[in-house]
């Protein structure tokens, strides 16, 4: 097959983008590719286990008017949905779901297992886990989606791959647009919110930091502004391989 000139200049355009993308782009060797891939598969499984948590309490609302918790939905059993008195269909439904949840749990914690047991003995995941709001999972969750920090230039670049960093492009103190805010690792971000979140209850520099800029703006900009320090921190924590210093990240 023939290509005229401007066809062939595009595919050769295309070709050069390709192998800028491979030479600058992060390889993971394939065991840790695959201990991350596991890593977003409980992800995934925790989402599974959500959307029928949630369903089974929109469900348990429009047959009683009344309100059940998630924590509730986890710990109930087969036969005390069966004693709910409630149209047979319903009650089938209900038990659909509490099955589906009852399974994620399972497959959850034998994931969760398996990662421990992969990720303890790296010095990356105990250094992680001195930050005031990063447990076991959010610990092996950034190890395994940061990979060398070597690959990262500065924490500013580090932040902007975790998606801590806003895309909003202003000029004159106006906003003119934004930026492709996708670019980055959509699980670090997760991640490093979920820590800012976790942070507010462990540190009490990270809540005085939180309300000041809070006091500015709001509770979803202050989080993302905690996120952000705590993604800065955790990049320069994993270069100097250093535990994490509050005073050094707060003041």
């Amino acid at each position: 097959m023939k290509y005229s000139g401007d066809e062939h200049d595009a595919r050769h355009l295309a070709h050069l983008l390709r192998l800028k993308l491979l030479r600058f782009g992060h390889i993971f060797p394939p065991e840790w590719r695959a201990v991350r891939d596991l890593g977003r598969k409980r992800l995934q499984m925790v989402q599974t286990r959500t959307e029928h948590v949630l369903a089974l309490e929109t469900l348990y609302a429009r047959q009683t008017g009344g309100r059940i918790g998630g924590n509730a939905v986890k710990q109930l059993t087969m036969e005390q949905v069966a004693t709910w008195n409630w149209l047979a269909e319903a009650t089938v439904a209900a038990q659909a779901n509490l099955a589906m949840v009852q399974a994620a749990e399972v497959v959850i914690d034998n994931l969760e297992q398996q990662l421990r047991q992969r990720v303890k003995a790296q010095p990356d995941y105990a250094i992680l886990r001195s930050v005031p709001g990063i447990g076991d999972i959010l610990s092996t969750v950034i190890m395994l989606e940061t990979g060398p920090i070597e690959r990262f230039t500065s924490a500013g670049n580090y932040a902007s791959y975790a998606r801590c960093v806003g895309s909003t492009r202003a000029s004159n103190g106006k906003k003119k647009g934004e930026g492709n805010r996708k670019n980055g690792n959509a699980y670090l971000a997760w991640a490093f919110v979920e820590a800012a979140h976790f942070a507010l209850r462990f540190s009490d520099s990270a809540k005085r930091f939180y309300d000041r800029k809070k006091a500015r703006t709001n509770g979803a900009v202050a989080t993302k502004a905690l996120a952000h320090k705590i993604a800065r921190a955790c990049y320069h924590m994993l270069k100097e391989q250093t535990v994490f210093d509050e005073k050094r990240c707060f003041s």
